[in-house]
């Protein structure tokens, strides 16, 4: 396995990012977009989640397919993202046909970041018109950080942000991840700045620092206000139902405890979608899932690493950057 082209879950083709922020709010907001309707599936493994549509993802609804996933700030606020890029899709002629109607189906999830400095004292909801925002950005670069979903998320002990990276496997198919890192716990051990993901790392993506030499988890874990679940995407250009999907996005969920720890506590919303575009048929049906579930966790805690290495500085952060707090020049 090796990174992709541009090492962004956009290397799965078929797939933009959309991104939007709201500096004063201090949040924003994430689309994942197919250039075609892609399977999709969930999995949810934190204590606290807040989704809309999640239900319809399941392998015995009538729904397989959608256009577009969402990740946001501003807990159930934030849900209203979807309401914003749904009404673009419309525009779009995107949807689900129903008689001469088209009804975009639009899963999203949410983090908090309600208590991170910004100014959450709007008049109107924000998040439709930046989720409208977001999807009318989509493209096959994004930047990565405190941009989007991951505009005001926050660590244990360090600004959050969003993540993405990628792997082609031996056979030519992609996998690529996508997260917005906003978690109770540590995405670094002990007092250093290597990262829990360092063992996954390519090159110098998140710093080069290596695995953790220090392997106390730090503090015990303490709930503080604002720093609660981590939401993602893993997505694949393979050939998935919606069954596969699911224990792909299943499989991912081992990437995000290898990054952040500690991960999937109670108060944490911890998600995962899966994405499969189904543009590359799976040759073996046993070995070829266990490779994609693999690939998916590696990318997952790459990308968490990335999320959190990327992070800039913003007026009233509750807590330092990677770089601020370590002091080291991003590569």
């Amino acid at each position: 396995m090796r990174p992709g082209k541009t090492n962004l879950i956009t290397d799965v083709p078929g797939l933009r990012v959309g991104n939007a922020s709201d500096a004063r709010v201090k949040s924003g907001v994430t689309v994942l977009l197919g250039e075609a309707p892609f399977t999709a599936a969930v999995h949810v493994m934190g204590g606290a989640p807040g989704t809309r549509e999640t239900d319809l993802l399941a392998p015995d609804k009538m729904v397989q397919q959608v256009d577009a996933l969402v990740l946001s700030g501003g807990s159930a606020f934030g849900l209203d993202a979807a309401s914003g890029v749904a009404d673009g899709l419309r525009s779009m002629g995107r949807g689900f046909p129903v008689g001469d109607q088209i009804v975009p189906i639009v899963p999203g999830a949410i983090l908090f970041d309600l208590l991170n400095g910004g100014d959450k004292a709007w008049a109107t909801n924000p998040y439709k018109d930046l989720g409208r925002a977001a999807l009318a950005s989509a493209s096959d670069r994004f930047a990565l950080g405190t941009e989007g979903a991951g505009t005001g998320a926050t660590t244990r002990s360090l600004k959050g942000g969003l993540g993405s990276s990628s792997l082609v496997l031996d056979n030519g198919i992609a996998v690529g991840a996508l997260v917005a890192v906003n978690a109770i716990g540590n995405p670094t051990g002990g007092d250093g700045a290597a990262f829990w993901a360092g063992s996954w790392e390519f090159g110098e993506e998140f710093g080069g620092l290596g695995p953790v030499t220090d392997p106390r988890p730090g503090e015990e874990p303490q709930l503080k206000e604002g720093q609660a679940t981590t939401i993602a995407i893993v997505a694949t250009d393979a050939a998935l139902t919606q069954a596969e999907a699911q224990r792909m996005a299943t499989a991912a969920h081992d990437g995000m405890a290898r990054a952040l720890v500690p991960s999937h506590t109670p108060f944490d919303g911890d998600l995962v979608f899966a994405a499969a575009t189904g543009a590359r048929k799976v040759e073996d049906p046993l070995l070829g899932p266990t490779a994609l579930g693999h690939a998916a966790a590696c990318c997952l805690a790459r990308a968490i690493a990335r999320g959190v290495y990327h992070a800039s500085t913003a007026p009233g952060d509750p807590v330092p950057t990677w770089q601020e707090k370590f002091g080291t020049t991003m590569v």
